[in-house]
């Protein structure tokens, strides 16, 4: 089973910390749709590369992005 990287978006700041982690470069922020703070919030772009590596979710301060496997 593929790995699935879920944003909870109310706890995303757009810090950019998950985008610079992923080794698929397949992280990045939202340019159209914000959060109920105001922030772009991280969206993964292509959820079939994904190799679950949590790399995002380790550098997360916010503990906002989960990975299921």
């Amino acid at each position: 089973m593929l790995a699935k990287m879920t944003v909870i978006t109310e706890r995303c700041k757009g810090c950019g910390l998950c985008v610079t982690a992923c080794p698929k470069k397949i992280v990045s922020l939202q340019k159209e749709k914000r959060n109920k703070k105001g922030y772009f919030y991280a969206e993964c772009t292509d959820m079939d590369s994904c190799i679950g590596c949590t790399m995002c979710a380790m550098m997360c301060p916010d503990c906002a992005i989960v990975i299921e496997k």
